[in-house]
């Protein structure tokens, strides 16, 4: 119920600032440019991923640059997931039909807004992954400019690894060491973490003293999402597991568990 509901605000503030500005209503929407009107420099959450756990909210900024020889006047902007606007199955809205644009200089202004992800509500499992940016910005002599996608951005399900566990430990050289962990991410539908199993997860090893780690190998998750494979002991050093993530779901590092050979 909860993306239904932002579907239907989002869609009545797009449909008011296309009202305002003369445009057609959401059904009849494409990019439209009219005069010099320029937009650029379109970042959402400072370029990064949007990672939500399972539970709770996550907040990002949208920022933009909005150009035009006569000034800028105003501008509006949303989140959505799905093909076009009038068809999204989630949303997020700022809150309000404009945002607020600051004045740079005679012919530029800076655009931004905050809008929020919360679990269970417009961020639900099936909407993991690329999200849309719809604006539209209008200059003092009435140009304006509208973007069905200005922007594409991921709202990912966070992950989770448990810490490494190396055993035995102390262990013989040449010996085999067992370690083991546990791969998890975020079900927004249910508001807990649930197993990811057959998943690609490498084994990362950085012996004592050294700067970095090194892949060892690449182990598949079961479908409890455990972890579990067998090294030969050589060196002093230190082990993790680390997850490179999906187009849906966030990547994670495993806390590292250090061995002491003898």
């Amino acid at each position: 119920m909860g993306n239904t509901l932002h579907k239907r605000a989002i869609l009545g503030i797009v449909t008011g600032a296309l009202a305002l500005t003369g445009l057609a209503a959401p059904a009849a929407q494409a990019d439209e440019k009219v005069g010099n009107i320029k937009v650029s420099n379109i970042v959402v959450n400072g370029g990064k991923s949007v990672v939500v756990g399972a539970t709770g909210k996550k907040t990002v900024a949208l920022k933009f640059t909005v150009t035009d020889n006569s000034g800028v006047w105003r501008a509006a902007a949303q989140l959505f997931h799905g093909k076009t606007i009038e068809d999204a199955d989630s949303a997020a809205p700022s809150g309000s039909t404009w945002i607020k644009c600051s004045k740079v200089s005679s012919t530029k202004s800076t655009c931004s807004a905050n809008y929020t992800f919360k679990a269970g509500g417009n961020a639900i499992n099936k909407v993991a992954g690329t999200w849309k940016t719809w604006l539209i910005a209008q200059a003092k002599d009435n140009n304006y400019i509208q973007k069905d996608n200005a922007k594409s951005f991921k709202v990912l399900r966070a992950a989770q690894l448990a810490g490494a566990n190396a055993a035995p430990e102390p262990v013989a050289k040449g010996a085999t060491v067992t370690v083991t962990s546990r791969l998890t991410r975020a079900s927004w539908d249910a508001g807990k973490n649930a197993s990811f199993g057959s998943q690609s997860v490498q084994l990362q090893f950085k012996a004592k003293g050294a700067s970095s780690y090194k892949t060892v190998k690449t182990v598949k998750t079961a479908a409890t999402g455990d972890l579990k494979t067998t090294v030969k002991a050589t060196v002093d050093g230190t082990y993790r597991y680390v997850f490179a993530g999906t187009s849906t779901t966030a990547a994670a590092t495993a806390v590292g568990d250090s061995i002491d050979v003898k």
